[in-house]
């Protein structure tokens, strides 16, 4: 039997990169999945993908910023599969580059809009379903930088870091409601975010990590499926790096 029979799973920012892998990994484990992403686009590809292999998606799009938009998320996902039982909020962007004393208000409040406060209102209106539900999982997406600098980007490290403690928050609240709460790290992974950066940025980034490589979005859905999974089913309240070793240096 599949890891995620007969479950509902819902990825934000779903469209490319992590969040792709993320979905296209939980249909292939059983999963009925709904795919978010602000690019209807990209998110309907995702769902044409999973359907040709075989798996069951539908798309609802929308910005993880709006509290009414993820409250519309939400109740058109049980509107549709009829409960949520896990969700990975994935959704996030790096944000502007600058020193913090001439980082803009503007793109710090961006940058907290989505990568801290969307995280917030999906957990908010994810936990509220879930607890009707009688139970279910929450995977958040931080970053190696949620517990590490990553000088020029102190919005992202800033809500990085947040979202670690908010998913430790979580996992203690709910322990006892049967919600399980976990952070994945990861480090710089081959995705479309990077496809901006020039030949030399990214050797420089593949020798940050000890494994002299970039990780594969691939490799971190396989996380976050564990996470999803009852194999990680007295795990909560964590938060796990997968980054080639960067950390560890």
């Amino acid at each position: 039997m599949s890891q995620l029979e007969n479950k509902v799973a819902l990825v934000t920012g779903a469209g490319s990169g992590i969040g792709k892998a993320v979905a296209t990994l939980y249909a292939k484990e059983g999963a009925k999945v709904i795919v978010n992403d602000i690019n209807p686009e990209n998110g309907q590809l995702v769902v044409d993908q999973i359907k040709s292999e075989g798996g069951e998606a539908f798309f609802i799009g929308g910005d993880v910023s709006k509290e009414e938009d993820v409250q519309n998320l939400i109740k058109n996902t049980v509107a549709k599969y009829g409960q949520l039982d896990i969700a990975c909020n994935n959704a996030g962007i790096g944000g502007e580059q600058n020193l913090t004393g001439q980082y803009s208000v503007d793109s710090w409040n961006k940058v907290v809009a989505i990568n801290l406060n969307g995280v917030f209102l999906n957990c908010k209106y994810q936990l509220e379903q879930m607890e009707k539900n009688g139970g279910g999982v929450i995977v958040n997406m931080a970053s190696i930088h949620g517990m590490a600098a990553a000088p020029m980007s102190s919005a992202y490290t800033t809500t990085k870091h947040a979202v670690v403690g908010l998913t430790k928050n979580i996992g203690v609240e709910y322990a006892q409601k049967n919600i399980r709460c976990n952070a994945v790290g990861p480090g710089y992974i081959d995705t479309p975010l990077l496809s901006m950066a020039s030949p030399e940025m990214l050797e420089a980034l593949k020798a940050k990590h000890p494994m002299n490589r970039l990780g594969k979005a691939e490799e971190v859905a396989e996380l976050v499926l564990f996470l999803s999974s009852e194999k990680s089913s007295f795990i909560t309240g964590g938060y796990y790096l997968i980054d080639g070793g960067y950390t560890a240096v």
